[in-house]
């Protein structure tokens, strides 16, 4: 998958996600808001700098996770010396938004199992995000966010595989930002509209439309080509030049 079509397919995946994020985290989003002093609650601008400065921590975990997933994909693709291995991680990265489809359409509700790979992480750094509330000023809001990030998420550790095929760390990094980019209005919007939010994503038609979207996203990233042919190219004509030295050397001979 070429990095632009990647890092938008994140995004978009991230918006699509809608109808779980507002399950997982508008509920934190919402008691955060709420733990807030009065001062700072009645502020409609100064509620948004807290909640905004809550989701920049979240998606900077998110970026920091990729980073490390993508750079631990790119050594393993490089240590097995692969020669197929460009169209392998293509395909792993498509089978995984087939998953995603599946899972937030409602279709695999099993695959919501995969949550509890995280949980020994986050009983550790729990604690240090319940001694930051109350949250009363941004640099506590950043450090929460940071915190939050690392919740136990099946939508995240899907993407994060997403992320573990990109190729490189730096690519990594990007496409969990980009997802995390893609969830960002959903949950600066959750407490201003909660209610009818959450009973329009819970609908399972919504749900269902969702992810058979995001599955038809997938069908259409794999007919993409591929845009190795340049480097296919090169190498071809090198030897078509070694070619042709060796036979005129051996007719001098």
């Amino acid at each position: 998958m070429e990095s632009p079509q990647g890092i938008l397919a994140a995004f978009i995946l991230g918006l699509f996600s809608t109808v779980h994020c507002l399950g997982m985290c508008g509920g934190i989003i919402g008691a955060l808001s709420l733990s807030l002093p009065e001062r700072v609650r009645l502020h409609r601008g100064r509620l948004l700098s807290f909640v905004t400065t809550y989701n920049i921590g979240r998606i900077l975990s998110y970026s920091c996770a990729g980073l490390i997933v993508g750079y631990i994909g790119a050594e393993a693709s490089s240590f097995f010396d692969m020669s197929d291995g460009p169209s392998i991680l293509r395909h792993t990265g498509v089978v995984m938004m087939i998953a995603i489809g599946l899972y937030l359409a409602g279709w695999l509700p099993q695959l919501s199992k995969v949550e509890r790979i995280g949980k020994p992480l986050w009983k550790v750094i729990e604690p240090i995000g319940r001694r930051l509330v109350p949250v009363n000023n941004l640099p506590k809001a950043l450090l929460y966010g940071l915190i939050w990030g690392w919740l136990p998420c099946g939508m995240v550790y899907f993407v994060l595989v997403w992320a573990l095929t990109s190729g490189s760390a730096t690519q990594g990094a990007m496409t969990m930002a980009a997802f995390g980019l893609g969830t960002l209005p959903s949950l600066l919007t959750a407490g201003l509209a909660a209610s009818w939010l959450r009973r329009f994503t819970q609908s399972p038609l919504t749900r269902q439309v969702v992810g058979a979207s995001v599955i038809v996203m997938a069908v259409v990233t794999l007919m993409m080509p591929m845009g190795h042919k340049g480097r296919h190219d090169h190498t071809g004509m090198n030897a078509s030049v070694h070619s042709t030295m060796e036979h005129t050397d051996h007719g001098q001979h």
